[in-house]
């Protein structure tokens, strides 16, 4: 089984794309903390290996996270609990998504997108399912926006003991569930998600 390559870059290329940028998110379904997207372009070789951020440890894709900043130009976006709470999560998505492509120190001719959903970015857009099994542009955004946001949780989780963000990163898990029957819900919940508004009706 092959990993990502860069077939859907050089046709871009090919017929007139010359900056083409990847684009994935991380954090749609966690109870807390913010929905990250990343914008990469990339402008040298990729590390080895390099693949959908969900394939690989968290060892690994900090070893990777640095060489792709170095090889890439790269943007992060993020959009809050408060705008993901306000307009939904799938528009907050494409927030993240158009932020991180703002980002960028170059305007991308075209964004591949990880998934079927298409976002309104300031360029051309083509979605890509399993886009960051496809394309090391998409697998090298899926792996930055990964390590951004979960350090960004280590960072709370430090501010806000109890939850096991540390290990979680926000997601559903028994250790949070216990750490809200006990602590209550921070500012850094989604109090929209079902389980979250559902503690605080109760």
């Amino acid at each position: 089984m092959t990993g990502p390559d860069l077939s859907l870059e050089r046709a871009a290329r090919a017929g007139g794309a010359l900056r083409v940028a990847g684009v994935d998110e991380v954090g749609r379904g966690p109870w807390a903390g913010p929905v990250t997207a990343c914008a990469v372009i990339l402008r040298g070789p990729c590390p080895p290996g390099l693949d959908d951020s969900k394939k690989l440890s968290a060892k690994v894709r900090g070893a990777m996270e640095p060489w792709l900043r170095d090889v890439a130009w790269h943007g992060i976006g993020e959009a809050s609990v408060e705008e993901i709470d306000g307009m939904g999560i799938r528009r907050a998505t494409h927030l993240a998504m158009a932020r991180a492509v703002a980002a960028l120190p170059v305007r991308p001719d075209l964004a591949l997108v990880d998934g079927s959903d298409r976002p309104d970015l300031p360029c051309a857009v083509r979605t890509v399912v399993k886009g960051d099994s496809v394309s090391l542009s998409i697998a090298a955004a899926s792996v930055v926006a990964k390590t951004w946001r979960d350090r960004g949780m280590v960072a709370l989780a430090q501010r806000h003991p109890g939850y096991g963000w540390e290990t979680n990163m926000g997601y559903g898990t028994a250790a949070h569930r216990l750490g809200l029957e006990r602590h209550g819900v921070t500012q850094h919940h989604r109090r929209s998600f079902a389980p979250i508004h559902n503690m605080l009706r109760r």
